[in-house]
């Protein structure tokens, strides 16, 4: 049990509240639970002095670094505005009794609604072909259609799905209703109509578009290789939504270039923001786009009330979606 004072208010600090809010929604909920002080961003070195006197910090992307962290006393609570916790040691803050939460389920919708904008965009070429019309190729066209990259029907096809939580079921669901074929490999057990558990080999082999919903472990550090990808179809697409150091980069762009598989959508990198040197920025048939899977309107204004409820349960003296 965590022992507090409901009644006083306590000081929090927002330390990048623009990647939550860039504008479009309001504080209201977090200023209910304390008084607040609102960041855009804030570097490492600006950490110590916003947070020193804060017993509450909220972080999205913001790194806490241990020496930091072991130099703010008054500190007793992290809530970490995203599902990942890598942003802070949450073994130290424990030790040093501070509580760390965290948001486990808030955007599962949208970011499963963005790998079939990716798969879309793999198929359809939507961008393509708008840019073409743009460029007047239709205006000086002299038939009634054009195509500038051949079109695929998603009806039959097969969706592997690597890692079958909650997102990777929610992206089951949309793929049945596009008539695909669903199988899965999953670290556990799963019983779920329509969807066929496979084996980790079986699933790269057997998937015309292959999505990666795993978390971020040593197991799965690097996990698409030169040898995963080797043993795909030379007509397969890899979608990843979930982390970027799952895969090799390298590798991928080799991959890429080679036409070992036709293509890549990709909402996540191994850096982010990338280096300009990332093999991938430059790779053919490699869509990228900036994280932004789980930032729809309403599922950061989940976020937002989620992170409002774990304020006020550890005020309360009863944390819940506690990590550490």
């Amino acid at each position: 049990m965590i022992k507090n004072k409901p009644n006083l208010r306590k000081k929090i600090v927002i330390l990048d509240g623009a990647t939550l809010n860039p504008g479009d929604l309001n504080w209201e909920c977090i200023e209910k639970c304390g008084d607040i002080t609102i960041h855009d961003r804030t570097s490492e070195s600006e950490i110590k002095s916003r947070a020193e006197s804060a017993q509450i910090i909220l972080t999205n992307k913001a790194v806490i670094p241990d020496n930091i962290l072991t130099e703010l006393p008054n500190l007793q609570y992290i809530g970490v505005l995203a599902t990942g916790v890598n942003v802070v040691n949450c073994e130290l803050a424990k030790k040093l009794n501070i509580v760390v939460s965290n948001i486990p389920d808030y955007g599962s919708i949208s970011v499963a609604q963005h790998v079939f904008a990716l798969i879309l965009e793999c198929s359809n070429h939507i961008g393509r072909h708008d840019n073409a019309v743009h460029n007047d190729d239709w205006v000086n066209c002299p038939d009634f259609s054009f195509t500038r990259s051949p079109l695929i029907e998603l009806d039959g096809l097969t969706l592997g799905i690597f890692g079958l939580g909650t997102i990777g079921t929610a992206t089951a669901k949309i793929a049945r209703g596009f008539g695909m074929n669903v199988i899965a490999y999953s670290r556990s057990p799963k019983n779920i109509p329509e969807i066929k558990m496979v084996s980790h080999n079986e699933l790269f082999e057997s998937s015309d578009f292959i999505s990666l919903h795993c978390p971020l472990t040593e197991d799965t550090q690097g996990l698409i290789n030169r040898e995963v990808l080797s043993s795909m179809k030379k007509s397969a697409f890899l979608i990843n939504t979930s982390r970027g150091p799952i895969i090799n980069e390298c590798d991928l762009a080799i991959a890429l270039k080679d036409q070992t598989i036709a293509g890549a959508a990709l909402d996540v990198l191994y850096s982010e923001p990338p280096l300009a040197n990332n093999p991938l920025l430059k790779a053919p048939n490699c869509i990228i786009t900036p994280h932004i899977a789980w930032a729809t309107q309403a599922a950061r204004k989940r976020l937002m009330s989620i992170a409002s409820q774990n304020i006020t349960a550890f005020q309360n003296g009863s944390p819940i979606n506690r990590v550490n």
